[in-house]
């Protein structure tokens, strides 16, 4: 896992055109893509892992917890068949808590390293998403300068390339030719109606006047 980080960060921080071979440099930020999937694979992983952990140290806190309460009450009733001559009884309620304070310490033992390794998890697994989503942040930087460098070519092949340029001058030729027609029909239309409407409106004037009259 630290060496797919530590590839990743590599490919990222270098310069690309030196850091990939000739496939590679055909689609630098495809090859980025696959290495950050991978990344939040692993990263998903670790997540379970914790998970799992969180479990483990639940688990081993019940078991001690049970044992602790056993060795008290074994110690209670060794005392109890103390009181009643029951030496016997007495001796095997003694062996057994002593059968749960040893169990009882490994177990705190093993809740303690689980909760020290859940804690230590914990951290990687906090830097591992840093680190992803600052990837993530690269990659949409460097998606960005490629799209800029994309365009800057588009526009270089319009201005710079005569065949090209020819062509593209001529459909913008072409458009702008459209444009000017679809503008001059529609002020026509426009004038049109307008006129329409005066004359309308004359003949309206026309003869209301002519009835005063």
């Amino acid at each position: 896992m630290t060496n797919l980080f530590t590839r990743i960060k590599n490919i990222v921080v270098a310069d690309i055109n030196e850091a990939l071979d000739q496939k590679e440099k055909r689609n630098p930020i495809s090859l980025l893509n696959q290495y950050l999937r991978q990344c939040e694979q692993e990263t998903e992983k670790v997540q379970k892992l914790i998970t799992r952990q969180y479990r483990l140290k639940e688990e081993f806190a019940r078991e001690y917890g049970q044992a602790a309460e056993l060795v008290d009450k074994r110690k209670y009733q060794a005392d109890v068949a103390a009181k009643a001559g029951e030496s016997e009884l007495q001796q095997f309620a003694m062996q057994e808590a002593i059968y749960y304070e040893e169990r009882a310490a490994r177990l705190k033992q093993s809740l303690h390293e689980a909760d020290k390794e859940l804690q230590d998890l914990e951290r990687k697994y906090e830097e591992m998403k840093h680190r992803l989503k600052d990837m993530q942040i690269r990659r949409m930087e460097l998606m960005g300068r490629e799209n800029v460098s994309r365009a800057n070519h588009r526009i270089n092949q319009v201005i710079d390339n005569d065949l090209y340029s020819e062509k593209s001058y001529s459909r913008f030729a072409e458009i702008e030719s459209y444009l000017n027609r679809l503008e001059n029909e529609v002020n026509s239309s426009y004038q049109r109606s307008t006129i329409d409407a005066r004359i309308t409106q004359l003949e309206k004037d026309m003869k209301k006047e002519e009835k005063l009259v």
